[in-house]
């Protein structure tokens, strides 16, 4: 996967955009759980009052609640509130929110920000609680602090005016058991138990304490919908960048195999099958583009809401961490050992989709050939072989890959019921809240939902690596045949002449030469046949001159430059060939004729037609040169199809014409007739042409016999008679002594 990294370069800046927009989301969905938990311990539990710090205060209550103050923090409350009576200037402003304002004096909370807001809230709430205990009572017995020792109250006494008179060393004592309590219960519980003393307040203050609770639960619901839709947006701009970024460099990536296969000489496509470049162009770039989706998507957000929900859930609470890392322990384990058993067969299942592909591919291209033997049987069962192994391999890793879920979800479950089951005794035990505990569940199933991620990733990495290994094997290739850094020029005045001088090749890991020592010239305006039994290697020594094979040894001359010297580009332009096999391409036939120039005229075309003649069973059908060619030219006999392929070399009007056994579909009467024309209409252009026919080369100016890849015989055809046994043997095979005299 790295060695194609650099395919999302150009993209960086896209990257860094959903990177960003991925920690919104993350910090989003983070924030959830707290206003959840904030819902249900503030709204619900504490009736919409936030802490332990009210916002207003009669003199009378105040009085009595600082009893339990040090002097310090008394006049440190007292800083921040303002003594409200019927002569104050914002009595009317207060007299609406405070009614009890007409009977009683009231401090109310200074407006404007409290600098150690949550230090307040602690001296007021361990105040508070002070307070709520000895008004309900000090009996100690459910769970309050107790008087002090030897203080008792009598019946029906006043006890907050008793407890003015009392010594300030046993007030101190009273705050040292509330200390005690805080350090077990926690300032959030403390906090929370002191709301409901506020609570009472505001209700002795007239404040309408049903509305303040449904304030606060709408008020964090709506920002709790204003975070989910921005975690939404956030989500589907990712999801598209995302998309746009794999799709963009898949199509690079698709281009880029595309073209340098196309740069591929024949020994490279020796390498790789048909199948297996259309199954790495196709399936492989394919999975590469989902998991650069995946990767987008997941690789940098699980990290962000696994590492931010731990954060959060240790501020929760760090007394239940261990749950999670246990949970986190397993999944690795888990994970680990899937990673371990997966990733083997996913580079085993590429290599079965192309076997798939090529037994598919020879099936259908040779289907005649196998209706013809009554082969059907033995095809299917060679197709079945290899799809069951495709299949067998196929459900081995996805019954592997099916263990994860339901296992994640054992973790998960077992994880939320291990978080209640502590919880709980933590909630009975006063030292957590409910909605902390609700929160914390959350955040642990964020976690885990990372490590799901993870888990997809995990299950597609591998599959994509091997896919990524499969594309980089192709875009890594050094073709054999290259353009020179300085390339020569052909001249202004190029003739065509064509000249081999000592040429041997071998074919890669051969042992032996295929051609050896070859040498002969070309000249244009004359036409050069080569002929010999089959595999002397005719086909191989007219492939070197448009540079399909480069020589191992000697020169393959045109005009009297090296073509090694040359641009490909720039040598074939001054080709015409016409393969051994016609290649006909899915259009029609004008549009296969315009493939050599498509800016060629009407006039051009029917004359190059003419010339291969091709024009007499165009015009029989009846749509003439716009008449569809099917894929491969399969709606065309094989001397249509080698005629149209011969016009379409015509119509380049080069001035080296290679013909690769292609008059071998012909009758004699048309291959005599397009041999007359060919002579009369390219008479200035280098010909040359391999044949296996006698009376398609013996009138050529020069023949080339090759047998086992020597030139051992080179002449005109009475030449050859005389001099040369083989091709003397090859032609007293094809014709008679009348035909030969």
């Amino acid at each position: 996967m790295l060695k194609l990294i650099r395919y999302l370069k150009p993209y960086t800046v896209f990257i860094i955009v959903a990177v960003a927009l991925l920690f919104v989301q993350a910090m989003a969905e983070l924030a959830l759980p707290d206003y959840m938990s904030n819902i249900v311990n503030v709204g619900i539990q504490q009736g919409g009052i936030e802490d332990a710090v009210p916002e207003a205060i009669s003199k009378e209550a105040f009085d009595n609640v600082s009893l339990f103050m040090s002097g310090e923090d008394r006049q440190k409350v007292l800083s921040h509130y303002d003594l409200i009576t019927k002569d104050s200037a914002t009595y009317e402003e207060n007299l609406k929110k405070y009614p009890a304002l007409e009977s009683k004096d009231v401090y109310v909370l200074k407006p404007g920000e409290i600098e150690d807001r949550q230090a307040l809230s602690l001296i007021f709430g361990k105040a508070l609680m002070a307070y709520s205990g000895v008004k309900n009572g000090m009996t100690g017995s459910n769970g309050s602090f107790a008087p002090p020792e030897g203080f008792k109250i009598p019946e029906g006494a006043n006890v907050f005016l008793l407890m003015r008179l009392m010594p300030e060393a046993q007030r101190l004592e009273m705050l040292n058991q509330i200390d005690s309590m805080v350090e077990v219960m926690g300032e959030n519980v403390v906090s929370q138990s002191a709301a409901l003393v506020v609570k009472e307040i505001y209700e002795e203050l007239g404040v309408d304490t049903t509305k303040l609770q449904s304030d606060y639960v709408l008020s964090t619901g709506l920002v709790m919908v204003l975070v989910t839709l921005l975690s939404t947006l956030s989500t589907i701009m990712v999801a598209f960048i995302a998309s746009k970024i794999a799709a963009a460099s898949a199509r690079r990536m698709r281009r880029d195999v595309f073209e340098k296969v196309e740069n591929f000489s024949n020994s490279e496509f020796a390498r790789f099958s048909t199948a297996s470049l259309i199954t790495r162009t196709t399936n492989d770039i394919t999975q590469i583009q989902l998991v650069i989706v995946l990767i987008i998507r997941m690789a940098f957000y699980a990290p962000i809401i696994g590492v931010g929900g731990i954060i959060r859930a240790l501020e929760k609470s760090t007394s239940m961490s261990w749950i999670i890392a246990l949970a986190v322990i397993i999944m690795l384990g888990l994970i680990g050992i899937v990673f371990a058993i997966a990733l083997p067969k996913f580079k085993k299942i590429q290599k079965l989709i192309d076997r798939l592909n090529l037994v598919t591919r020879e099936h259908l291209s040779g289907l005649m050939v196998v209706r013809a033997f009554n082969a059907q049987e033995f095809e299917e069962e060679r197709f079945d072989a290899v799809n069951k192994d495709l299949t067998r391999t196929d459900l081995f890793v996805h019954r592997v890959m099916v263990v994860m879920m339901p296992a994640m979800m054992f973790v998960m479950n077992g994880t939320m019921l291990l978080i209640v089951w502590v919880g709980a005794h933590q909630i009975e035990a006063s030292t957590m809240q409910v909605g902390d505990m609700m929160a914390y569940i959350q955040y642990a199933m964020l976690i885990i939902f990372a490590f799901l991620m993870f888990t997809m990733m995990f299950i597609m990495i591998p599959r994509a690596s091997v896919s990524a290994a499969r594309v980089s094997e192709i875009l890594e290739v050094d073709p054999q045949i290259k353009d020179p850094k300085n390339p020569k020029k052909f001249g202004s005045d190029f003739k065509g002449t064509v000249e081999f001088k000592n040429v041997c090749y071998r074919f890669p890991g051969a042992e032996k030469n295929i051609l050896n020592d070859i040498s002969f010239t070309a000249l244009p305006g004359q036409t050069t046949a080569i002929i010999g039994s089959t595999g002397s290697g005719k086909s191989t020594l007219l492939n070197m001159i448009p540079r399909f094979y480069d020589v191992c040894g000697g020169q393959v001359l045109v005009d009297g430059i090296d073509i090694r010297e040359v641009n490909q580009h720039e040598l074939r332009e001054k080709i015409g060939y016409v393969p051994q096999k016609g290649i006909l391409f899915s259009g029609t036939i004008e549009s296969n004729l315009r493939y050599a120039n498509e800016n060629a005229s009407d006039e051009e075309i029917k004359r190059a037609a003419e010339i291969a003649q091709a024009l007499e069973f165009i015009r029989a059908k009846e749509e003439g040169f716009d008449s569809p060619i099917s894929q491969g030219g399969t709606n065309v006999s094989g001397g249509q199809k080698q005629r149209l392929s011969i016009a379409r070399a015509l119509l380049k009007r080069p001035k080296i014409l290679l013909f690769d056994d292609s008059f071998s579909a012909l009758d004699f009467k048309t291959d005599a007739a397009l041999r007359r024309k060919l002579k009369r209409e390219t008479g200035d252009s280098t010909m040359i042409i391999v044949g296996q026919r006698i009376a398609t080369i013996k009138n050529a100016d020069q023949i080339l016999v090759l047998d086992e890849g020597n030139l051992v015989g080179i002449g005109k055809h009475h030449e050859l008679m005389k001099s040369c046994q083989i091709y003397r043997e090859i032609a007293q095979s094809q014709l008679s002594e009348a035909e030969l005299a």
